[in-house]
């Protein structure tokens, strides 16, 4: 699969107001997420390696103890095991495009759990 059609990949709610695609290969997984103003991916943390950059909108994000407002081009790389968390500030959604390695498998099984309804 080298090339991604978006519309194509199922749309997953990971969080109320926040919905992402999350094409995959065999050793990472790509995220585009969309949190609507006001939303949140509530604080967590999981075993994979993230990094991400800021595509429209503004958000607060948290990565660890530190917190900054970021802006369209921001970019970050969160370690393995680190709490974050993201909120999109302002009148319109913050669109994000996220990178996992390892392949997240919770976001797979829910992936196979939309495709299994649409069936």
């Amino acid at each position: 699969m080298p090339f991604i059609e978006p519309d194509e990949v199922p749309e997953l709610q990971i969080a109320p107001g926040c919905r992402a695609r999350t094409p995959y290969g065999k050793h990472l997984m790509l995220s585009h997420l969309r949190i609507e103003p006001g939303a949140q991916v509530p604080p967590h943390s999981h075993p994979h390696e993230q990094a991400g950059m800021l595509l429209s909108g503004r958000m607060e994000l948290t990565i660890g103890d530190e917190t900054r407002v970021v802006a369209p081009g921001s970019m970050y790389i969160i370690p393995a095991d680190t709490p974050h968390r993201a909120v999109a500030i302002g009148p319109e959604p913050a669109v994000v495009l996220d990178v996992f390695s390892p392949v997240r498998e919770d976001y797979v099984r829910m992936t196979n759990a939309y495709l299994r309804q649409e069936t």
